[in-house]
């Protein structure tokens, strides 16, 4: 059997052949030579064989310690708990060995792997996103990973650079989302097309596509912030312009005294007038269509003003009259009439300007008119109490003042009062010359009342009420002696008696008289200079026409009357 053929039993066979045929010795060793060499060859081939095999196990084992080695290394300490324990025995027991720790370690290092494209991959899309180059929703090439590099540390710096991103791209969108708002709420209140404007900005920005879906580049919120400062610009412009319109709308109307149903059509132009940027909110409040309403208003109101312009400045002028007069302050008022209406017909000056010249006359008027009230108060009290003296003259010359007549204890009521205030009058003219002094020596300017110096009217009262109480004392002197003559020739040899010819008649005060003309009261220079007075002071004059009594010419007529009484029109009775 071909197990049981052996190298010995071969050559045993050789030698039987070779002995039958006669072989020689030198061919018998030249054979048996050459089969040692050739087992030699094969042996050596054999050898060759296996030390080849051998070198491939140990860089085999070499190759698996060094893949162990950079696993390790890249997957980092914690990876595996340990490397492997088997260091010794044969080289395929230690590859044996080896095998399932890197087969593991494979498997771990490519769910790494995979981990890290993941992350990656969200990174690079939201850095694209940022920067503009990659799309919302644009899928980005795969990321080329570091795989010597994969430990759970390195892997955790990505995941939080991808939090730091999201949260940025959730506060960028979130600013987006803020801008497209306040354009919305701007081209609202401008009247504006919220959606070309909008999307002018980036096409993602539309109402209609998801808030995840829009454009957080920082071209894009360049732009929105760009827009939105440019609309809040237009709108800042657009309210000064429609406040300088409600402005001139107001003041035209004013100036017209247009009605309230007029002005309450531009409600929604006016309604801002004073109003911030940040109030102005209503919808379409600032559109151009409006604001050129408002122009064409205004432009039409300012064509109609200059039709009216001569019926406005005589109603200014107007009112600048009732001021001075109810300050009694003179004025030449046909001289400001005619230069009012030189000056429309003339064309020279603006409607504008010459009513807010009118305006600041009529406002330095009220000032002056101001700084004179409390000394004109002083000067009505003062007339009022020579109109008081003046009632009591004639209420003291009535014989019948205390008959039970019908209203007589009101008139003696009346008196009481009356002499109350008589005898303040020193005092308050007094104060009157007082204040009138301050006053023009604070303004360099004399105090007119009515065309004439308010001291000079209380120095003429001053020095007639002395005049007047010397002439009533010269007066009680004349009356006394009057009397002692009739005493004197009514007596007898046998004492008086009263001669039936001459009745007595030292009742009758010579030079008195029933309208009072020969009293004290004061004069009113307000009616004694009528004569020189602008005729628009006479309506205030009406309420002193009972005082004419007080003025200088009838004070001057009363003199004049007493020194005649006296002289000649009453002659003193001779002695019988």
């Amino acid at each position: 059997m071909a197990g049981d053929i052996t190298c010995g039993s071969l050559l045993q066979k050789l030698q039987l052949i070779w002995d039958e045929v006669g072989e020689s010795d030198e061919d018998r060793d030249k054979v048996l030579y050459q089969l040692d060499q050739e087992c030699l060859d094969v042996y050596k081939r054999k050898v060759d064989q296996a030390t080849d095999s051998r070198d491939l196990l140990i860089q085999a084992l070499d190759d698996s310690k060094i893949e162990l080695a950079r696993l390790l290394s890249a997957l980092g300490e914690k990876a595996i708990a340990r490397t492997p324990e088997k260091t010794s025995g044969t080289i395929k027991q230690q590859l044996a060995a080896i095998a399932p720790t890197l087969e593991k370690l494979n498997k771990q290092k490519n769910e790494r792997v995979r981990e890290f494209v993941n992350v990656q991959s969200q990174i690079d899309q939201i850095c694209g996103e940022i920067a503009g180059t990659t799309e919302v929703g644009e899928k980005v090439a795969t990321p080329q990973v570091n795989e010597d590099d994969l430990t759970l540390e390195r892997l955790q710096e990505f995941r939080s650079q991808l939090q730091e991103l999201e949260k940025e791209k959730s506060n960028r969108l979130e600013k987006v989302l803020d801008y497209v708002s306040m354009i919305h709420n701007l081209c609202t209140v401008l009247g504006m097309d919220f959606l070309s404007t909008v999307t002018e900005v980036h096409p993602s920005l539309d109402d209609s596509i998801g808030d995840n879906c829009k454009s957080i580049s920082n071209d894009t919120l360049s732009k929105l912030d760009k827009t939105v400062a440019t609309l809040n610009e237009d709108k800042k412009s657009r309210l000064s312009k429609l406040q300088e319109l409600a402005g001139q709308l107001y003041d035209l109307w004013d100036l017209m005294d247009a009605p309230m149903q007029e002005r309450s059509m531009f409600d929604h132009v006016t309604c801002n007038r004073s109003a911030s940027v940040d109030k102005v909110t209503a919808p379409g409040a600032l559109a151009l269509d409006l604001i050129e309403q408002a122009e064409v208003e205004v432009q039409r109101l300012d064509q109609l003003k200059y039709s009216k312009m001569k019926e406005i400045a005589f109603k200014k002028q107007t009112e600048l009259e009732d001021i001075y007069a109810g300050a009694h302050m003179v004025i030449d008022t046909a001289a400001a009439h005619e230069k009012i209406l030189a000056l429309i017909e003339a064309g020279n000056i603006e409607p504008s300007e010459l009513i807010a010249d009118m305006e600041s006359q009529i406002s330095k008027a009220k000032e002056e008119a101001l700084s004179r009230k409390e000394i004109l108060d002083k000067v009505e009290r003062w007339m009022s109490a020579c109109e008081e003296e003046s009632w009591l003259e004639d209420y003291n010359r009535d014989d019948n003042r205390y008959n039970s007549s019908r209203g007589a204890h009101l008139n003696l009521k009346r008196a009481e009062k009356a002499r109350i205030l008589v005898n303040k009058i020193p005092a308050l003219v007094e104060t009157l010359v007082a204040k009138t002094r301050a006053w023009e020596e604070s303004r360099g300017l004399s105090f007119m009342y009515d065309g004439v110096p308010l001291l000079a009217m209380l120095d003429e009262y001053v020095m007639l009420r002395q005049e007047r109480e010397e002439d009533k004392k010269r007066m009680r002197e004349q009356k006394r002696y009057i009397e002692q003559q009739l005493n004197t020739d009514h007596e007898g040899p046998f004492g008086s008696r009263v001669s039936p010819n001459r009745p007595v008649s030292a009742k009758k005060v010579p030079g008195a008289k029933s309208n009072g003309s020969a009293n004290g009261t004061p004069p009113n220079r307000r009616l004694s200079v009528s004569g020189h007075q602008n005729g628009r002071s006479g309506g205030k004059d009406g309420k002193r026409d009972s005082a004419k009594t007080a003025s200088p010419g009838n004070v001057a007529a009363a003199k004049e009357d007493a020194s005649s009484h006296i002289s000649g029109t009453d002659p003193v009775p001779s002695t019988p």
